[in-house]
């Protein structure tokens, strides 16, 4: 047999395994209710095949009817979605090519004058798919141009005694919007931003720190000093103007065997000689920065020394590390900065997810900022009664947490609280009524007695880890027919934004309750209805049409599974058959939340869609009592976000995780990120524009805008600028605020799943923008140590 031949007998082999395995999984699809062009196409490959091998030119013939085909069904499926087209066609154009070749050509019978006369209809085939290829490259389906209005009113106004040109709290003030008024960096400017310093702090991943070890920090600048955290809460002072370290505060923390997460998002100030603010006794520590640890002590170091505050708790720290029979080490700690109000401390805490049905308690508690002792403790199983915790006074086991950080309004005296869920996420069927009450809400108390105010539910009994992940953002919104309005602006895992009035917890932008399916698991129920805002960046259903992967053969086993899952639109219940969860746990928004500009009265949002799966595990009866923790459980608790989780004493333990394909791709069509610029007046998404490249998620640094998640969040400025870091590939960017257009980036040496900062440096008078790059261990991005710091050059 000559080369020739042989290549025509590989070609035909290649054909009929491709055509055996779309014909199977095409039947297995069909069977399942889904797509029939799989088995047709399957059959015509290997018929294909079988032509080829006896050398029939026919066989290019029927393989150009197989081309035209695909092109008809991919087309009325989605339309010019280039990423959506790819994988549909992209084995079917390759396979076409190579059939072109001479070498096969010449060797098919009947014999006809020239190549073209073999291989023409073929050809044109070829050239048509290009053709449409290339029009679908240059249409972007999924984004669409707009531009933010510009200023609606004046700055808020700062508290006494601060400065423009610091970042005084995690959302740079507690009213949370991420916003600063600073304006010396422009759209005009910012092309010359560069790196003025680099400061790499030394902690990094140890021996038995669990798999989701971050570096989610967002600094904190008061005057000509920086305060940072990292993963193992060491506090450092920083100068502004080139990052050299003026003091280091070492916990000595030994990271808890049950601990989930280890991180820290950020620390908090406290100054005595603000309105309002306390002092201690003996005069110390003035100013001083307030830390929650991840082996559950809060502590107080003097701002100017980073020595601890003798007079605070027991030596400068209170430890409220939970014990009790059946808790471990571990399932209580935090991971976000304490808010700091009226010469109070409010902390809430985080709990360990899905470990068991018997967990530490959700209470939020409040302790005075000069000496540590608690004032008051709103605890979620027993919400009328808010005298502080004690052994006397222990809190109610298992109640809903608040795990980020809060807002408050001072001249409202309420502080405002985003709600988890209470001890597991995916079966409800025993849970207390005031845990139905205050689960995925978001909860205003008031400042001095710590009494509820006013509580507004996103999620009716969450089945879905729909936790209000960030901090709520305050801002006065100038609504037609109601002029100027205080309000609540709560971004979701959903993707719901909630606009409430901040008084009363009544919603300004309407609120309407949606039908969703029902159907939940033995023993559990779900609610009818489930809030939808008419501000929202919830994705539409997920549809079979909507499967991806890298080829046609993985993308047809994701529409398998598609089929084999139970998906009946937004907020379908877990279950045993496993459940397609979208939005999934990741979030549309988590803990990065948005920024809002107050004066433009405008929201920088970054969506995620990514789609999860939920299963649901049957126990045996009296499988753990959810009081001696999960049996089998590992050293770290054996429970996680992803992955197997115990649910000790449910019925039900649960497995989740992304969907992807067996190639590790995510099952559903690109884009996964965006960025999108919302009128909160309006209630309009002005503009929404794909973001980040798989430069860092693939062997090869190819940097194509697919759009990639993000974990993190936006930082805004006066000067009309947008700043966000937390997308999967290594990139700080500058937005124009108005259109969203990236104007400017900066690559990272590592991750940079946190929210950047800006601030002005007394030093230099310069502005600056710091971000943390130091990745994250469940992400799978490179884990790194560094804060980094630009600014335009010196003039």
């Amino acid at each position: 047999m000559g080369k020739t031949s042989k290549l025509l007998a590989i070609m035909a082999i290649v054909l009929a395994l491709c055509g055996m395995v779309l014909l199977g999984g095409g039947l297995w699809l069909a069977i399942e209710g889904g797509s029939w062009f799989y088995a047709p196409a399957g059959l015509a490959l290997i018929a294909c095949a079988v032509l080829l091998w006896r050398r029939q030119v026919a066989a290019l013939h029927l393989y150009a009817a197989l081309v035209v085909a695909t092109l008809a069904w991919a087309l009325v499926e989605i339309g010019l979605d280039w990423w959506a087209l790819v994988p549909r066609g992209d084995v079917i154009f390759i396979l076409g090519a190579l059939l072109l070749l001479p070498w096969i050509t010449r060797r098919l019978v009947p014999a006809q004058v020239g190549w073209w006369r073999n291989a023409g209809p073929l050809a044109l085939t070829l050239i048509l798919a290009g053709a449409i290829g290339l029009a679908a490259m240059l249409r972007s389906p999924h984004e669409w141009d707009g531009a933010l209005p510009g200023a609606r009113g004046a700055a808020p106004a700062l508290a006494a005694g601060t400065d423009a040109g610091d970042w005084l709290a995690y959302g740079h003030t507690w009213a949370g919007t991420k916003w600063s008024p600073l304006a010396q960096l422009t759209p005009a400017n910012v092309s010359g931003l560069k790196q003025v310093w680099r400061m790499d702090t030394g902690d990094s991943r140890r021996p038995g720190d669990p798999e989701e070890i971050t570096y989610e920090l967002t600094p904190i600048k008061v005057g000509d000093t920086l305060y940072a955290c990292t993963p193992h809460n060491i506090v450092l002072a920083l100068d502004a103007e080139t990052g050299a370290v003026r003091w280091r505060y070492d916990p000595h923390m030994q990271v808890p065997s049950h601990v989930q997460h280890l991180t820290c998002r950020g620390v908090s100030y406290h100054d005595a000689n603000w309105p309002g603010a306390t002092r201690s006794a003996d005069g110390s520590c003035p100013q001083r920065i307030i830390m929650a640890t991840a082996d559950a002590r809060l502590i107080a170091l003097d701002a100017h020394t980073g020595r601890l505050c003798p007079g605070f708790g027991k030596g400068g720290a209170v430890n409220l590390a939970v014990t009790g029979p059946g808790l471990k080490p571990g399932w209580f700690q935090f991971t976000s900065a304490p808010l700091v109000t009226r010469g109070l401390v409010v902390v809430g805490g985080a709990i360990y997810d899905n470990a068991s049905i018997h967990m530490p308690s959700g209470a939020i508690q409040a302790f005075d900022i000069a000496t540590g002792k608690p004032v008051w403790a709103f605890d979620p199983g027993r919400p009328e009664d808010t005298a502080p915790l004690g052994p006397n006074h222990p809190p109610v086991p298992s109640t809903p947490n608040s795990w980020s950080t809060a807002a408050a309004d001072e001249d409202l005296g309420l502080i405002y609280l985003p709600m988890g869920m209470g001890a597991i996420d995916q079966w409800g069927g025993n849970r207390p009524p005031n845990t139905e009450r205050f689960a995925t809400s978001i909860l205003a108390l008031d400042i001095k007695t710590g009494k509820a105010r006013w509580v507004f539910q996103t999620v009716h009994h969450d089945l879905w880890d729909m936790d209000v992940p960030a901090q709520p953002a305050l801002v006065d919104l100038t609504i037609p027919g109601k002029g100027r309005v205080p309000a609540l602006v709560q971004s979701t895992k959903t993707g719901n934004i909630f606009v409430l009035d901040r008084r009363t917890g009544l919603p300004i932008q309407p609120v309407h309750e949606m039908r969703v399916p029902g159907g939940a698991a033995h023993g559990d129920f779900t609610s009818p209805t489930q809030p939808v805002s008419a501000i929202s960046l919830m994705p539409p259903r997920i549809r079979e049409a909507d499967m991806w992967g890298a080829t046609l053969f993985d993308q047809m086993a994701c529409r398998i599974a598609f089929r084999r899952y139970r998906h009946e639109g937004p907020f379908t219940p877990p279950s045993t058959r496993g459940t397609l969860v979208f939005p999934g746990n990741f979030g549309v928004m988590d803990w990065g939340g948005l920024a809002i500009d107050p004066v433009r009265q405008v929201a920088f949002a970054h969506p995620n869609y990514m789609a999860f799966v939920d299963r649901l595990i049957p126990q045996r009866p009296g499988a753990g009592n959810g009081k001696d923790g999960p049996a089998g459980a590992s050293d770290r608790g054996g429970s996680a976000e992803h992955g197997f989780n115990p649910n000790a004493g449910a019925p039900f333990a649960v497995s989740m995780g992304p969907f992807l394909s067996r190639l590790g791709l995510p099952c559903q069509s690109p884009p996964w990120g965006y960025v999108a610029g919302i009128d909160l007046v309006t209630g309009k998404v002005a503009w929404r524009h794909a973001n980040g490249t798989i430069r860092d998620e693939t062997p090869l640094p190819i940097p194509l805008k697919l759009g990639v998640p993000s974990l993190g969040g936006p930082m805004m400025t006066g000067g009309g600028l947008s700043f966000m870091a937390a997308s999967l590939d290594y990139y700080l960017r500058a937005y124009d605020t108005t259109t969203g257009r990236v104007l400017w980036r900066a690559r990272l040496p590592a991750g940079a799943q946190a929210t950047p900062m800006t601030y002005r440096s007394p030093a230099s008078g310069r502005q600056f923008v710091v971000v943390v790059a130091g990745g994250h261990g469940s992400l799978g991005t490179r884990l790194g140590d560094s804060i980094i710091a630009y600014a335009l050059p010196k003039s």
